[in-house]
């Protein structure tokens, strides 16, 4: 798992990208009351906003480290949107992507640094 200074983690399985927000990022956002998907079969660009979810304090921008096609969203979260909140690295996951450009993905970073970031 890959992380983004923005609070974004991947998954990444061959060409596949799943797609989610990290536990810090669910903890300052607070309890999430909605997710507002792309269509499946959207394109999107490194780097671009692509989706938006909502808590109770605020709505919060969704970034992709990838370029390529959504292929799946998750369902679940549709009536379940606590699942972001509850476990945001495994139920709560948010999109998979098809990578149009596997060797080309935004500034990731590995756990430990990602969790250095967030403390300083």
């Amino acid at each position: 798992m890959k992380y983004t200074k923005t609070h974004e983690w991947i998954n990444t399985n061959g060409d596949i990208v799943t797609l989610g927000i990290t536990d810090h990022a669910q903890e300052q956002l607070s309890d999430v009351v909605y997710v507002d998907f792309p269509k499946v079969g959207k394109k999107i660009e490194m780097g671009e906003s692509f989706m938006t979810i909502e808590s109770v304090k605020a709505a919060s921008d969704i970034y992709t480290p990838v370029s390529g096609e959504v292929l799946e969203i998750n369902e679940a979260l549709v009536d379940s949107p606590e699942w972001v909140n509850q476990d945001p690295e495994e139920k709560g996951w948010l999109v998979k992507i098809k990578i149009s450009d596997p060797k080309k993905m935004g500034d990731l970073l590995n756990k430990d640094d990602y969790l250095s970031s967030i403390k300083g």
